[in-house]
């Protein structure tokens, strides 16, 4: 099974601090944010990872990340995205890298407090399809949301405004190869961005979604006020790991 992480885009909402580094190299507490997501990925026991960034910053991360040895990875491959295509475009570069494996695609400014492991053995356990992490959230409409039915994820909308649930899909992605023959498919949405949502409901139209509940808190840290939150969240965690040895 292969890892993507994608980290790509301007951050733009994080202007200034983003003016002289891409978003994902920023501190979260004591480590870089991209450390995050790449160290959920090795302790599910991914050891070859695909890194996809983008922007005038892109050589910022080989300067820090290198071969990723420090992971204990194999090897840290590199894409480079042009342009802000959105998450499923990001995705399509990681095609020859995943080679018809299975894959699991994790955003680069998502942080979770548990590991992801525990999803990603199912996911290996389970026959095919796709597998994605759910989140209740008090403020679903910044996120797609997941429409739930009889235990079963029935439709997702992209930031909607009446929500159907408070069930907001998180940045982990688990994916079967059918997968490149969707985002192959995709047409840019109304933001002109290939939709990672789209892909989802596709697998949703063949009853090949499955999901897990996300135990314990998740952010990303896109935003001032979420990376501030990011930082909060890591240093309590951090604090308390200390306090019980």
């Amino acid at each position: 099974m292969k890892g993507v992480v994608l980290a790509g885009g301007l951050g733009t909402r994080l202007y200034p601090l983003t003016k002289i580094t891409n978003k994902h190299l920023l501190p979260v507490y004591d480590q870089p944010m991209i450390y995050y997501p790449i160290q959920q990925l090795v302790n599910a026991g991914i050891r070859e990872i695909m890194l996809v960034t983008g922007g005038s910053y892109a050589g910022h991360f080989l300067n820090l990340l290198e071969n990723g040895g420090d992971f204990g990875l194999r090897r840290l491959h590199y894409a480079f995205q042009r342009g802000e295509g959105g998450i499923a475009d990001a995705l399509k570069l990681a095609e020859d890298f995943v080679d018809g494996e299975r894959c699991v695609v994790i955003l680069g400014d998502n942080i979770f407090e548990n590991p992801i492991a525990p999803a990603v053995e199912k996911f290996r356990q389970q026959e095919a399809g796709a597998r994605i992490l759910l989140k209740e959230v008090p403020d679903p409409h910044r996120f797609g949301v997941a429409e739930l039915r009889d235990g079963k994820v029935v439709g997702i909308e992209e930031k909607p405004i009446h929500p159907k649930s408070n069930y907001a899909v998180t940045g982990v992605y688990m994916y079967d190869a059918y997968v490149w023959e969707v985002v192959k498919t995709l047409k840019p949405s109304r933001r002109n961005e290939l939709e990672i949502t789209d892909v989802n409901n596709a697998y949703i139209a063949r009853g090949a979604l499955t999901y897990d509940i996300v135990e314990g808190w998740w952010t990303d840290a896109g935003t001032f006020e979420s990376l501030l939150r990011a930082n909060m969240l890591v240093a309590a965690q951090r604090q308390s790991s200390s306090a019980k040895v």
